[in-house]
């Protein structure tokens, strides 16, 4: 019991320290039959595994008919780490792997702080991310440098994001997130489901000058000449999920589109302070591939959403992605480890 207890002060410790990503799967603690049929569950087994992941936040601005698209990037690294499900609580610790200077002299240097929180149950899941990152490199859809050239590059330029992303699965008996993206469990068979996601959400982007340079100022206009821009959203987002599933290989997709409100404050070059409140989209989309085993198990998988304002035939988008590589091995319980996180929590604790 001791054991048990010192090893989830443990996890939680190292969590806090990394300060990179925890995910959570709540343990599922009734029998449901008609699930049990279609969804496989491994109550008596704990996993760890290594992972190789990438975090991001870029904004992009684009003319009407993507006919001039700039798209502003961080040069952050991958990360490094080990996931470990135990108690039936899954927690993932991923280090950065340092950049080098040959990237860096053409991308430039990006400083990244991403915070994530991700609690993937049987209906409902909850994502909280914090995004600070400053430095980005620009792609110009019109001018691209040469191969080997060094790509424009604004150090200056500073983004925060932050917020809570909830999602609900209607047919949640027969299709199961947590096979996809956590392999907490198994689905035995193809099957889809209508969701919906809802997001609270606030992006900041702030400048020492303009975002664009002169001649991109004549494309895009000076209404989006800005030096400071930020929003608060509110969205609701309907969509549908479907995993194939070919023996124990499976394919996953998913998208959610949706309206969000937006209210909107940004100030211009030239000094002036703009405030509007606008109704646009937001955008969740997820893709999932991999093998999911009695014992061995392992996928790749990309999550990203983002939402996004217009400035009269100009649109503004933040997207905040997140790339996954995991391979593991499920083992078979013994002693403490047999315990579930409830059966740690003290008695008059629960009442």
């Amino acid at each position: 019991m001791r054991v048990g207890i010192f090893l989830v002060g443990l996890l939680f410790t190292l969590s806090a320290w990394a300060q990179q990503d925890v995910e959570i799967s709540p343990p599922v603690t009734k029998k449901d039959s008609i699930r049990e049929s279609y969804i496989k569950r491994f109550p008596d087994h704990f996993f760890v595994y290594p992972v190789i992941k990438q975090r991001s936040l870029s904004f992009e601005l684009e003319k009407r008919g993507r006919s001039d698209l700039l798209t502003y990037k961080p040069n952050n690294s991958y990360s490094f780490g080990v996931g470990l499900y135990l108690f039936e609580l899954g927690f993932e610790l991923a280090f950065a792997i340092p950049v080098d200077e040959k990237t860096k002299s053409i991308y430039g240097s990006s400083k990244a702080r991403d915070l994530q929180l991700n609690i993937l149950g049987k209906k409902w899941g909850l994502d909280a991310f914090y995004q600070k990152y400053s430095g980005f490199y620009v792609t110009d859809k019109g001018d691209e440098p040469e191969p080997g050239l060094p790509f424009p590059q604004r150090p200056d330029i500073h983004s925060r994001n932050y917020g809570l992303t909830g999602n609900y699965v209607f047919n949640n008996q027969k299709f199961s997130f947590r096979s996809v993206y956590n392999f907490a469990e198994r689905q035995l068979y193809s099957k889809g489901s209508f969701l919906i996601f809802s997001n609270v959400g606030s992006f900041k982007l702030s400048a020492d000058s303009s975002i664009l340079n002169s001649s991109q100022e004549l494309i895009y206009g000076e209404k989006v000449s800005f030096t400071r821009l930020r929003y608060t959203t509110l969205s609701l987002a309907p969509g549908y999920t479907y995993s194939l599933i070919f023996k124990n290989f499976f394919l996953n997709g998913t998208l959610s589109i949706g309206p969000a409100h937006h209210w909107i404050y940004y100030k211009l070059e030239n000094g002036a302070d703009r405030n509007e409140i606008a109704i646009n989209s937001f955008v969740a989309a997820r893709i999932g591939i991999g093998y999911n085993g009695n014992r061995l198990f392992g996928g790749i998988s990309f999550i990203t959403q983002g939402s996004q304002v217009r400035f009269e035939d100009v649109r503004f988008s933040n997207n905040n992605g997140a790339f996954k590589i995991l391979i593991g091995y499920r083992i078979r319980e013994f002693g403490p480890l047999k315990k579930r996180f409830w059966d740690l929590i003290p008695i008059n604790l629960k009442s």
